[in-house]
């Protein structure tokens, strides 16, 4: 396997920027022929979190797959009023470059976009706002419901009011376009791609999972939740991104043993 940390300037931030990414490196892989899994991260990480706290990439190698793990800082995956265009880096520009550089896939049935916390908000919003970019979509223990977690959540870990307005801009609404709920319900069922949304049951964003889960049926839109026993902690996110690599990827291409 190959670990490559890439420092680049991004048009679209406006600045230099970094993301990380795992390439196998076995004998006749090809990368225009791997699936391409763009892994986000959470409010208080960084591009290297996945790769630091979970089995990555062992997952990786198994399913011969490209993993790219932008960074976004704390930007909830927006192009943000007061700051820079995060969404368009991410579901655009990172892609375009990555394309570029590695020759990977563009079709949409070999790339799938995940993420934890704020980065599972943020795989989901690309999934509903770039349906024809993505063959499929996980959110493990995702920020559902971004009004909520502006308004009531400050004091544990939430955005702090001066970077919530940045993000959003002011006023006591996420707009729509960045509101996982109005965007689902603005969405057409049929041309999502398929959905994998997962959380532990004693996570504090728990009952917002629950809730998607909820709306999701509401529209008719197909989709696995998953659940297990834990909070908001590694350990869960690194089981059920195993889980959703499964589910989308199928059997694993390497054996060992």
């Amino acid at each position: 396997m190959a670990f490559i940390q890439c420092d680049f300037r991004s048009e679209a931030l406006g600045m230099a920027t970094h993301f990380c990414a795992i390439l196998p490196a076995e004998d006749g892989f090809s990368p225009a022929g791997a699936p391409v899994v763009w892994l986000l991260h959470g409010l208080t990480d960084d591009s290297t979190a996945w790769q630091r706290y979970t089995g990555l990439e062992w997952y990786a190698r198994l399913k011969q797959a490209v993993v790219v793990m932008p960074e976004v800082q704390r930007s909830f995956y927006t192009d943000m009023v007061s700051g820079p265009a995060y969404f368009t880096y991410v579901s655009e520009e990172l892609p375009a470059f990555c394309r570029r550089m590695f020759g990977l896939s563009g079709a949409r049935e070999q790339n799938f976009v995940m993420g934890n916390s704020m980065g599972g908000y943020g795989a989901l919003k690309c999934a509903l706002r770039r349906p024809q970019q993505y063959a499929g979509a996980a959110a493990f223990s995702a920020v559902m419901d971004a009004n909520d977690f502006l308004h009531r959540r400050q004091a544990s870990g939430g955005l702090r009011p001066g970077e919530a307005a940045a993000v959003f801009g002011p006023g006591e609404q996420v707009p729509a376009a960045e509101d996982l709920f109005a965007l689902l319900g603005a969405a057409d069922p049929a041309a999502l791609p398929r959905l994998f949304v997962g959380c532990g049951t004693a996570d504090r964003l728990w009952p917002m999972n629950q809730e998607m889960h909820r709306r999701l049926n509401r529209r008719g839109v197909a989709h696995e939740f998953c659940t297990c026993p834990g909070g908001h902690t590694w350990d869960v996110w690194g089981k059920l991104l195993q889980t959703a690599l499964d589910r989308f990827l199928g059997p694993d291409k390497l054996s060992f043993g």
